[in-house]
C-alpha cells in the first residue's frame, strides 16, 4: 500500500505536472520552512483548514507567509458565517492530512468536493509555490501556472480569490 506522499507524487506524475521535492526534518511553523524555500526556489504558503460553526462547510485557505490572516475578513469574503479552525479528525477524513501538514495536495483526496478552496489573490503573481505533500517532513514546489491551471482543474477545485493584507498594510497609520 502506498503512503499518502507516494500517492501525491504518483498523481502529480500521472497528471504530467513537473515538481521538485525535498525531504527534511518535520516543520511546524512557516519560519521552519525558510530553508525549504531557498532549496526549492519557491514561496511556501500558509494553509488554514477552516469550518463553519455547525461543521457542515469546510474551507482550505492558502495565504502568503507575511499575510495577516483574520478569520472574520476571510469569512466575509467567502460569504460564510464566522469560520474557525477544523479539527484533526476532519482534516484526516477530508484531506488525509494532520495538523502541521495541511496542504492543497490533500484536495486530491476530496473526491466528494466537500472543501472549498480560498486563495490569497497575491499568490497569482508568485512564480513558484511550495506545499507539503500531506506530510510535514517533505515539501514540493511547482510553478504557480501549473498549480492554478493544471492541478486545480484536475482535482476540480476552482479557487475563490480573497484579499489578504500584509501586516504593514493593516498596521500602518
Amino acid at each position: 500500500m502506498k503512503s499518502v506522499v507516494e500517492e501525491v507524487y504518483a498523481r502529480l506524475d500521472a497528471l504530467g505536472i513537473p515538481f521538485d521535492s525535498v525531504e527534511h526534518p518535520p516543520v511546524h511553523t512557516i519560519a521552519d520552512c525558510a530553508p525549504v524555500e531557498r532549496q526549492l526556489h519557491c514561496m511556501v504558503v500558509k494553509n488554514y483548514f477552516l469550518t463553519t460553526k455547525n461543521r457542515k462547510h469546510f474551507y482550505l485557505c492558502l495565504v502568503r507567509p507575511e499575510a495577516r490572516f483574520r478569520t472574520a475578513d476571510v469569512s466575509k469574503q467567502a460569504g460564510s458565517s464566522r469560520l474557525s479552525f477544523a479539527n484533526e479528525e476532519e482534516m484526516e477524513r477530508l484531506l488525509r492530512v494532520h495538523p502541521g501538514a495541511v496542504s492543497p495536495m490533500g484536495l486530491l483526496f476530496d473526491e466528494e468536493k466537500q472543501v472549498e478552496l480560498l486563495v490569497d489573490g497575491a499568490l497569482r503573481d508568485v512564480p513558484r509555490l511550495g506545499f507539503h505533500p500531506c506530510d510535514n517532513s517533505r515539501s514540493l514546489a511547482m510553478t504557480s501556472q501549473d498549480f492554478f491551471e493544471r492541478f486545480l482543474p484536475a482535482v476540480a477545485h476552482a479557487p475563490h480569490w480573497v484579499e489578504i493584507h500584509d501586516f504593514q498594510e493593516v498596521d500602518a497609520p
